[in-house]
């Protein structure tokens, strides 16, 4: 698959491009990045390059981001051996510590500092700011193969509260957002950084939910890196979790489709964050380079199911 820096010619490549900088010059996209991009200097000047490219050409980006690795090994210090139930963190007293100061500390600063050495005006918040993110703490659940699972702090997210967002994105800042959220007492808890996303991508009314990870996309063999699923729809999606292609981590990541989907963002986006140009490479060519999701299938342009490799859609 070419991505944006590939054609016979800088020209050609822009001029492929066009009808995508027409199309999305003014539309907001949500960008959400695994806590992996932070905390690895060369990814992170990569997608960092990529997403001053969308600003410069008139796109209202909002970052959302992980911080996972870096949250496990501090809440590890402090004494709490991190533990997960279907993908999603068990959050107790400490590792809720070692989240605040790591997403709203270490990870969120190391971002905004990052974009503002490219000459983008970032501003780092949480989604506890101006209530921008509402949830309930979660009660106890049946997990398959873990039995009932007590969460902790952990919040399902109740709804977003966008306006800050637009706010600062109608005064030009690129907003970096920690999923951090709070309930209605202003109890702080920890939401899974994939709804965030999904949540202010709906409430923002984006174009596009981009979910930058260290898969290529959805593939229908976890253990089969060339099995990218270039496009599906919801019951496609459906039906590879049913198969057992998304495990661990990807099992919030579908639910965070579903919701941004259902919830009116047109298109969703899995991608991996390491390929040189790819953020690019997937937005403005008719390829892309990780996997589209749709709502449905007939929402998709002849020429997006054309381009993509035979037999890639589910």
């Amino acid at each position: 698959m070419k991505d944006i820096g590939q054609g016979a010619s800088g020209w050609t490549t822009l001029r492929d491009a066009a009808p995508y900088l027409r199309l999305y010059r003014g539309k907001t996209f949500v960008v959400k990045l695994g806590g992996e991009v932070g905390s690895e200097p060369a990814l992170l000047r990569g997608v960092v390059q990529q997403i001053d490219v969308l600003v410069q050409v008139g796109i209202r980006v909002v970052v959302v981001h992980g911080g996972g690795g870096e949250t496990s090994a501090l809440s590890a210090a402090l004494g709490s051996e991190p533990r997960f139930a279907a993908g999603r963190r068990v959050t107790d007293e400490t590792a809720l510590s070692a989240i605040v100061m790591t997403l709203n500390g270490t990870a969120n600063t190391r971002l905004v500092a990052a974009f503002g050495a490219a000459g983008l005006r970032a501003v780092g918040l949480s989604g506890v700011d101006s209530g921008l993110l509402e949830a309930r703490r979660r009660p106890p659940v049946e997990v398959a193969g873990e039995g009932t699972v007590d969460y902790g702090h952990v919040g399902d997210l109740v709804a977003s509260d966008a306006r800050v967002l637009e706010t600062l994105l109608g005064a030009g800042f690129l907003p970096v957002v920690s999923p951090l959220a709070a309930d209605t007492a202003g109890n702080l808890l920890n939401v899974n950084a994939d709804n965030a996303a999904a949540a202010i991508a709906v409430a923002l009314k984006a174009e596009k939910l981009l979910l930058l990870t260290n898969a290529r996309g959805v593939l229908r063999n976890v253990h089969d890196p060339h099995s990218l699923v270039s496009y599906t729809d919801l019951a496609g999606l459906r039906r590879l979790r049913d198969l057992g292609a998304m495990e661990r981590g990807m099992l919030p990541k579908a639910d965070a489709i579903e919701a941004a989907l259902r919830g009116g963002v047109p298109r969703v986006h899995i991608l991996s964050h390491a390929l040189p140009e790819g953020l690019l490479g997937e937005i403005f060519t008719n390829e892309g380079v990780g996997t589209l999701v749709v709502e449905e299938l007939s929402r998709l342009q002849p020429a997006e199911q054309a381009a993509a490799p035979a037999g890639v859609g589910v």
